[in-house]
């Protein structure tokens, strides 16, 4: 199930969406939502790269980041912890552990 789905279906979630790393960032500075799900692999800007300008920039410093991937060795978790996210989930995601994160980092 994907990360669109599992948030539709807890149904208690405004969302926006982007199609790449740099409409992400753009639209954080735009809306500055509560929370961030970015995926790692994102066409013009991956995810690293998008959650550090995101932390780089006053408006959207402090918005909880999660990044999303297949990819849950320890150098890519570290990559993602390194350039800024408040937590990091692996795919196939779990949707009751997603949930749970998210919840735990806006309320």
């Amino acid at each position: 199930m994907t990360e669109r789905m599992i948030l539709q279906r807890a149904g208690s979630f405004e969302l926006l969406y982007a199609r790449n790393g740099r409409e992400a960032v753009s639209v954080a500075r735009e809306a500055r939502p509560d929370l961030i799900l970015l995926d790692v692999v994102m066409p013009e800007m991956g995810g690293f790269d998008a959650c550090q300008a995101l932390r780089d920039e006053a408006a959207t410093h402090e918005i909880p980041i999660i990044l999303v991937t297949t990819r849950g060795d320890a150098e890519h978790v570290e990559t993602g912890f390194a350039s800024g996210c408040s937590d990091y989930v692996t795919k196939p995601l779990n949707g009751v552990e997603l949930i749970a994160k998210i919840r735990s980092l806006i309320e």
